[in-house]
């Protein structure tokens, strides 16, 4: 990688570092968003504390911090061939381990999902479509987010192939999607008791959670 490649690298991370849920929360409703609700700065808890438009607002800002270094190191980083295509991969990556692990919250972070929806969007517009395709499909039948945001993540390596994408993409995909699963350990824990909460509705145990329990039982 070129001393530019890197350069943008470093950028990416500290871009996805920029927590812009806590400040949103922090301006607008003098709280603390870390210790609200499920306590992650995503644009999902944001939007259940402080109302529907500052959880967009969040939203948007968290896809920027992933799109903005993508489409500047895809569009004015020297082309090189395979080199070329993982330092795309790599200044993904690196934006969305800034959100994951910001060095400005003592490296812990939010989960990622609008942050990886950014990187991909500055990638390939039609595999992001269609993983939100997915992830809303997800939500409308279970109406738990944190389905539909591993639903599209673990899609988009498939998508990104099916498309034509490079390998380094692919497999900077498969990272991400491992990142992102990671990052919603605890969700899935509660999707196995059954506890998982909706977006719209109570806690009571959906159809997914009771698959989930009686396959982890078998």
């Amino acid at each position: 990688m070129t001393p530019q490649s890197i350069l943008l690298v470093v950028t990416a991370y500290l871009l996805g570092s920029i927590p812009f849920g806590r400040i949103i929360a922090s301006a607008v409703g003098r709280i603390n968003i870390t210790q609200r609700g499920s306590g992650n700065i995503g644009a999902t808890n944001v939007a259940r504390e402080l109302g529907l438009i500052w959880g967009l607002f969040t939203l948007l800002l968290d896809m920027l911090k992933g799109f903005v270094p993508v489409f500047l190191f895809a569009h004015y980083a020297s082309p090189g061939g395979y080199g070329h295509e993982i330092g795309l991969s790599a200044v993904g990556l690196s934006a969305l381990l800034g959100h994951q692990f910001s060095i400005f919250m003592r490296f812990r972070g939010g989960k990622g999902v609008a942050t990886a929806a950014g990187v991909y969007l500055g990638i390939s517009i039609p595999a992001c479509l269609l993983a939100a395709v997915i992830f809303v499909l997800t939500v409308y039948k279970w109406d738990i987010i944190s389905v539909g945001s591993m639903a599209s993540a673990v899609s988009m390596p498939l998508l990104l192939a099916v498309f034509g994408e490079p390998q380094p993409l692919v497999i900077g995909a498969l990272l991400v999607a491992a990142l992102i699963c990671l990052k919603h350990g605890g969700n899935i824990q509660r999707l196995l008791k059954g506890n998982e909460r909706k977006w719209r509705g109570k806690e009571n145990q959906s159809s997914i959670s009771r698959s989930l329990s009686s396959s982890s039982s078998e």
